[in-house]
């Protein structure tokens, strides 16, 4: 069975950052067909805007290289690219730590600075968008693959699940 589809996340705490991975074989699949999740102590790179990468990329990588296997594309939780002039982000240095053969997709929350170049996706019944950027994939067609994304929510089924999964290994959700 190959997983086509990899939901990337991560959360911290303290002293402590949860990581973890749902794998799926479609974007529009209702439920993960693997969880992968771990808790890492270490104390979590302070936040820089524009240098989220520093924080999170590590413990991806950590996750990633504990995978037997390699999906058809990453997503994550932020962006690949951070402005029109495609200053690499979180996304674009897992693109590149992945030596370019795995697409990765970004859908932030929240926009970053005065985004006008990201695919701004409205899901559900939502009026806020989800902010899309991708590397190794068409930006429209990434847009297009994340508004087909299962669930009736602003946030996709398998991106709250891997949510949640890093949550609870930092002990923030029951």
């Amino acid at each position: 069975m190959g997983y086509h589809i990899s939901v990337l996340d991560v959360a911290y705490a303290a002293e402590v950052a949860g990581v973890a991975c749902v794998l799926a074989e479609s974007w529009t699949a209702s439920a993960p067909t693997a969880e992968i999740s771990k808790r890492v102590a270490c104390t979590p790179a302070k936040y820089e805007p524009g240098r989220f990468f520093k924080r999170e990329l590590p413990l991806l990588l950590a996750l990633i290289d504990d995978l037997q296997f390699r999906p058809a594309v990453f997503v994550i939780d932020g962006y690949v690219w951070l402005g029109a002039s495609r200053t690499p982000g979180l996304g674009a240095h897992l693109f590149e730590s992945v030596g370019r053969t795995i697409p990765v997709v970004g859908v932030a929350k929240t926009p970053y600075r005065d985004d006008t170049w990201s695919a701004q996706v409205l899901r559900g019944k939502s009026r806020h968008p989800l902010f899309v950027t991708a590397a190794g994939l068409d930006q429209t067609r990434a847009a297009e693959l994340v508004l087909g994304m299962h669930g009736n929510h602003r946030i996709p089924t398998l991106l709250h699940r891997a949510d949640h999964l890093a949550r609870a290994e930092v002990g923030e959700v029951e």
